[in-house]
């Protein structure tokens, strides 16, 4: 099997860690299988991908999409490092406002599978990152949203207390005034 899964405390959230096959060259790897995934209760189609660049000290999110536009994302970091968080947002979920995060760098080519129900983003911590992620819907400008990155409720150990944001990301509410539908299905 070339991928490990690991899932987290929090439900859902499952770290991926794929096989690399090395040598001299370089290496290859697979980042994605259906059949693989679906094994382990992924079984999501993908049908966008989306790839972002950023500078250290860039903090891109946390971002979700509502209902019925709601997106899981399958995320890797392909150059770089960045410190990628996940926070359950599924009202009656016993985890709620909860948060998880793991390092993705290009070293440990580890991939974080975020589902629907769950605000994502993650900071930059090398010089430069490169971000690829698979998302299961579409963007739908009209259905996304967000929460703002330094919510004290949910308290989010960023390891950078003034990250670079975008303009829109700034204005982003506290997770008790975010729009969204998400429920939580045991």
């Amino acid at each position: 099997m070339p991928f490990d899964f690991e899932e987290f405390m929090i439900s859902g959230l499952v770290l991926v860690r794929p096989k690399r096959f090395q040598d001299s060259r370089g290496f290859f790897v697979e980042t994605y299988k259906h059949s693989e995934f679906a094994s382990r209760g992924i079984n999501e189609q993908f049908v966008q991908d989306n790839y972002s660049s950023s500078q250290q000290g860039t903090l891109r999110g946390l971002h979700y999409q509502k209902a019925p536009a709601a997106q899981g994302k399958l995320v890797t970091c392909l150059r770089g490092r960045i410190y990628d968080v996940a926070v359950d947002i599924r009202r009656g979920s016993p985890f709620f406002g909860k948060w998880a995060g793991v390092e993705l760098t290009d070293e440990n080519g580890l991939l974080l599978y975020v589902p629907p129900g769950f605000a994502h983003g993650f900071l930059v911590l090398s010089d430069r990152a490169e971000v690829l992620y698979k998302c299961t819907q579409e963007y739908s400008p009209d259905h996304e949203r967000g929460i703002i990155w330094n919510d004290p409720e949910i308290g989010i150990q960023w390891q950078n207390s003034a990250p670079m944001l975008s303009p829109k990301d700034k204005e982003l509410p506290f997770l008790r005034e975010a729009d969204m539908n998400f429920s939580y299905s045991g």
